[in-house]
């Protein structure tokens, strides 16, 4: 009896050692060590909104959010205060630098145009992506070429630049034209009449990337994008929700599970299409697998150096990665494009007698698409108000001195692209107008300031490496436009840029085309 209350006791002591050890550590991650962060950045001179137990600044946020999106706004390129209202708040009340939590991981903003360049450039990995396999938008990356490091990062950046520099990219533009030139003659008839563009422009830039990179028609990738679309949509609506990592795991959400539906349906839709390459090959219907994005991949997956070889999931990370991002960039672009030129239509008709000078009446080529400096002004002033995403983040990946701040590892830092974009001090007084000429010099010469200043694609080894692909695509598309039609906004056309990702306009954007 004895030795059997003696080990009720001692399981009852472990236990009791277990349960106060694990609740020191709880404390320790979401109340001891914020705190110490928070005391150590004040110490710097950076203040920010006091943490908050578990939620950190979440709560927030989430409200500046929703009060933000609920209001009207006017027809003005000043979209800071809606689009990321709980940065341009605490912008204003503790400054360009400060600290923020996300939860309880701890957030510096910087603004400061040359620690953000220092930060960029940075090819040592002390300044990694953020990684985490617990939140909704790892569903659409995975450890593909927007979040993977080291080694494997450089050779999955290879066999992007492959695909998508130089000749490859010059091979692409047929594609793009066909493609283009379905989209108008859907159009023909429509003359008059109201088109949401923003959803059409969807429908094209998924038919490019689908045809240019995997070899396929938008009708086969149909499914993957439908669900990638309803991926962001998830990753948006729980952006703020903090979480605790072994709970969320126990209990899932319905958006968790919807989300991995998602994800399941996404990978097994790639390896159809992966699988149709290998059968061809084995077959001897063809000698190879190809030599767009999607073949790069597979021969990778082949490799006999094991070194180099892909595995099934990274090709099928890879394979999301570039559905998105290749679609949704330069979705973002078209579509904010025509509608800064629907607004200033002197803008509209100054590219278009460009266009018909550099192209005539034929459709654009290689050559002449070097040719559009008023339209590359155009694009990239559209860039700088409206950018495809609002911010960028980077790990610090171990204690660092940045500038004159000392910042401890494993917290991160937020690069606000939008506000920098929108930042009068760097821009001017003019900041919200929109001025093609700024960049009538090149970006170098827009303003005073030769540093991260202008950074749509962000900088450095980690920039968006569809940069090319992305304007390329939209000078294409927007030069047989132009030929075909001037564009004026619809009355219905209600401005509300949105952040799901990418910044979209949350009613889509509607227009009237006029046949010339």
């Amino acid at each position: 009896m004895d030795s059997t209350a003696n080990l009720l006791i001692f399981l009852a002591t472990c236990f009791s050692l277990f349960l106060f050890i694990t609740v020191l550590k709880f404390l320790e991650k979401y109340w001891w060590t914020p705190l110490k962060i928070q005391k150590a950045l004040s110490l710097q001179g950076i203040e920010g909104p006091p943490y908050e137990f578990f939620h950190g600044n979440n709560k927030a946020s989430t409200l500046f959010r929703y009060e933000a999106l609920s209001k009207p706004m006017a027809l003005t390129h000043d979209i800071v205060p809606r689009v990321i209202p709980q940065i341009h708040a605490w912008i204003n009340t503790y400054g360009k630098n400060y600290l923020t939590w996300e939860g309880n991981q701890a957030q510096l903003v910087i603004s400061d145009t040359g620690i953000i360049k220092e930060i960029l450039i940075n090819n040592d990995g002390t300044f990694p992506k953020r990684k985490d396999d617990s939140a909704f938008v790892y569903k659409i990356t995975g450890d593909g070429l927007v979040s993977s490091e080291g080694a494997k990062w450089a050779r999955q950046r290879k066999l992007a630049n492959h695909a998508f520099h130089g000749e490859s990219l010059k091979n692409m533009n047929p594609a793009v034209i066909a493609s283009v030139e379905a989209m108008l003659e859907k159009w023909k008839g429509q003359e008059g009449k109201e088109i949401e563009v923003f959803e059409e422009f969807r429908l094209l830039t998924a038919e490019v990337i689908s045809r240019t990179a995997f070899g396929s028609n938008y009708l086969e990738g149909k499914k993957i994008f439908e669900k990638l679309t309803k991926l962001s949509v998830l990753v948006s609506r729980n952006y703020f929700n903090a979480r605790i990592p072994v709970i969320s795991k126990i209990r899932k959400s319905t958006d968790q599970v919807e989300s991995e539906q998602l994800a399941k349906g996404i990978h097994d839709r790639v390896m159809e299409m992966v699988r149709r390459r290998e059968e061809k090959v084995v077959s001897g219907e063809s000698d190879n697998f190809g030599d767009d994005f999607l073949g790069l991949l597979v021969n990778a997956h082949h490799d006999s150096d094991e070194k180099n070889r892909l595995t099934v999931d990274d090709m099928v990370d890879e394979c999301k990665t570039f559905y998105f991002a290749g679609q949704e960039t330069t979705n973002s672009l078209l579509a904010w494009t025509v509608l800064v030129l629907a607004i200033h239509t002197d803008w509209q008709e100054k590219a278009r007698q460009e266009v018909v000078e550099v192209f005539g009446d034929q459709n654009p080529d290689h050559q002449g698409i070097s040719k559009l400096k008023t339209m590359n002004m155009i694009l990239n002033e559209t860039l700088r108000l409206y950018p495809p995403v609002a911010a960028v983040i980077r790990k610090v990946g171990k204690g660092v001195g940045l500038g004159k701040l000392v910042l401890p590892a494993n917290m991160e830092v937020l690069i606000p692209i939008l506000t920098l974009h929108h930042d009068p001090e760097l821009w001017g007084d003019d900041v919200h107008l929109f001025k093609p000429e700024r960049f009538s010099e090149g970006i170098a010469n827009a303003t005073k300031y030769n540093s991260a200043v202008f950074i749509p694609f962000s900088m450095g080894p980690r920039s968006c490496v569809g940069m090319s692909f992305a304007t390329t695509e939209t000078k294409i598309a927007l030069s047989m436009i132009l030929r075909r039609y001037t564009i004026s906004l619809s009355p219905a056309y209600v401005h509300a840029p949105f952040p799901v990702i990418t910044l979209q306009p949350q009613h889509g954007i509607q227009v009237m085309l006029h046949s010339l």
